[in-house]
């Protein structure tokens, strides 16, 4: 990431073009670019009936889209990040449009939906819970634990204890209307709580049919290695995306080492690598962005060339920068599979379209060279954000040799 800083090409903000009309344009197969030889994505069959044809204008049965493994953890391509319905990018939208928006989701192919009981807190799972009642046994529904929050919704810090995460599992299944919940990761590492202790309240849950796989986010390979060893881990998630590399560091080696999945939280930058977030943009009250060092004014401006990078490639398949993003991470590794998160079906439908495009060595080698060339300013998150994220899992920090945020257990417990 180390370079010289580039300069956007306008003081007040650079010209972009509308998502929507690059939407319009269409990404039919036939503007795909040759299939990357790395990318190992490959065609569903239509697995039931649609469950938004009545709200989503013409919508027949599901489409088929590109299916991916995260451990033994089938899901499709790219997944549905349920936290913008809830939380985090100014108020909720109105729950019947959520709802709608995660069935439309469903009915272009998607199968795979991540929430957390602190969006919200709880509403993103209840909202989750309601949306896809009908085609339970058809989707994969992630959801987390980790944090201490008060009935009245205040969060009051980390709470990782066995017994809690039994609470959490209990009402979270309750929420979601469903007797398992198929991924649960652990939200951020408790500094007090042994991974061990951690990774056995799961294997118990998972033993009870409660919970069918065990997942990890923001973790380095120390605690990685360590919680695989007491429940395997079928998915790490981290911010993954094209300006931020952390987990390249630690966790996608590691998860390659030991077949584990990685799931990219933030792969479209939080929007600004959409192209439609310029120097003047506002955010409204209650959005995370306006806490983030990458995103102020100033940082935007400066960072405009990583855009600009993604425009270029996009131009020869009509395809947005955000979709180019995508693509990019897709074409990665073949167990990762990103979870754009989005409040418009327009949007959603423009990131599972990304799937059509297909980024070719000569593509990958102009991204990296370029990015190569732009030092990217300013911190993914606010301080206080980083600090929750485990050491090996950051820019600047190492678990080699060491054993992570998460402390030893005692002796001889495992």
């Amino acid at each position: 990431m180390n370079g010289v800083m580039q300069k956007a090409t306008r003081e007040d903000g650079p010209s972009i073009p509308e998502r929507r009309q690059l939407l319009g344009a269409g990404l039919g197969w036939a503007a795909a670019a040759v299939l990357a030889p790395w990318s190992t994505t490959a065609h569903a069959t239509q697995t039931g009936p649609s469950i938004g044809a009545q709200n989503v204008s013409g919508a027949g049965n599901p489409q088929p889209t590109a299916r991916r493994k995260l451990g033994s953890l089938e899901v499709s391509a790219v997944g549905l990040g349920c936290m913008n319905l809830a939380w985090g990018a100014g108020p909720p939208i109105d729950r019947q449009e959520a709802i709608r928006l995660i069935r439309a989701a469903y009915d272009r192919g998607v199968t795979f939906f991540d929430s957390a009981e602190v969006y919200g807190p709880f509403t993103s799972e209840e909202i989750v819970g309601e949306a896809l009642g009908p085609v339970r046994d058809r989707v994969v529904i992630a959801s987390k634990f980790g944090f201490d929050i008060a009935p009245s919704g205040q969060v009051r810090g980390m709470d990782s204890r066995p017994e809690h995460i039994r609470q959490v599992a209990e009402a979270s299944l309750r929420r979601l209307k469903t007797d398992r919940i198929d991924l649960f990761y652990q939200h951020r590492i408790d500094p007090k709580i042994p991974i061990e202790d951690v990774a056995g309240a799961v294997k118990q849950l998972i033993g009870e049919g409660k919970v069918k796989h065990f997942g990890l986010v923001e973790v380095g390979a120390a605690t990685i290695r360590r919680a695989h060893a007491v429940q395997p881990i079928t998915a790490i998630q981290s911010e993954y995306s094209f300006w931020t590399r952390d987990p390249e560091l630690e966790a996608i080696p590691m998860c390659e080492e030991l077949g584990i999945g990685f799931v990219p939280w933030g792969p479209l930058g939080k929007g600004y690598l959409t192209g439609t977030i310029t120097p003047r943009t506002t955010f409204g009250a209650g959005d995370l962005r306006l806490t983030l060092p990458r995103i102020t004014p100033e940082a935007r401006r400066a960072n405009w060339p990583v855009v600009e990078l993604l425009q270029r490639v996009g131009g020869r398949y009509q395809a947005t920068p955000g979709q180019v993003a995508l693509a990019w991470l897709l074409a990665r590794k073949p167990f990762i599979v990103p979870i754009p998160g989005t409040t418009k079906i327009t949007h959603m439908q423009q990131n599972v379209d990304s799937l059509h495009v297909r980024l070719t060595p000569a593509d990958m080698k102009e991204l990296e060279d370029g990015f190569a060339r732009v030092q990217v300013q300013g911190a993914r998150s606010s301080e206080a954000v980083l600090a929750q994220s485990d050491v090996g899992a950051k820019l600047g920090t190492s678990s080699a040799g060491g054993h992570g945020m998460s402390p030893l257990p005692r002796p001889s417990r495992y």
